[in-house]
Order: structure tokens, then C-alpha cells, then sequence
């Protein structure tokens, strides 16, 4: 019981920290962000790849299936966003 309260307040923390973090960026740095948040997006693709890999029953795998989705429409997301965001300080 104690593991899954502190991991609760862990969530919390991270989740409360995030919005803060975010909602006090300039819109000038929106775009150096977007690509550095992709680069971590990655190492949270990869780490759920080892967690669904190495799930020791069916409810493990399939929310290490479900990280893996999640991660890579983020991923994928973020990138389309940093390309269409840097079209936008091109030339014609």
C-alpha cells in the first residue's frame, strides 16, 4: 500500500511540476522545446518497449502495449508539430 501511495504522489508531483514548467515558456522557445520534450518522448518509447517485453502477466503486457502506443503517437505527434512549426519560418 505504501509502494502505491508514493507512487501516486510521485505522479502528482511530475504532473504538477509539467504544467508549471510548460505554461510559464515563452512562445519563442516553444519550438527548441517541442524537439528536446521529442528526444525524452524516445527514451519513454524505449523504456516501455522493455516493459511490455519483459511483462510477467497479461495485465502487465497489455499496459506495457498501451505505453508503447501512447509514447510513439507522442513521438510522432511531436515531430509533425516541430516540422509544421519550423515550415513556418521558411522562405518562399
Amino acid at each position: 500500500m505504501t509502494e502505491i501511495l508514493f507512487a501516486v504522489f510521485i505522479f502528482t508531483l511530475a504532473a504538477f511540476l509539467g504544467f508549471e514548467l510548460i505554461s510559464k515558456v515563452p512562445p519563442t522557445l516553444h519550438t527548441p522545446l517541442m524537439s528536446g520534450s521529442n528526444a525524452i518522448s524516445g527514451i519513454t518509447l524505449i523504456g516501455s518497449l522493455v516493459v511490455a517485453g519483459e511483462a510477467q502477466s497479461p495485465l502487465l503486457t497489455a499496459l506495457g502495449t498501451l505505453a508503447v502506443v501512447l509514447a510513439t503517437l507522442n513521438v510522432v505527434g511531436g515531430f509533425l508539430v516541430t516540422d509544421r512549426m519550423l515550415k513556418m519560418f521558411k522562405r518562399r
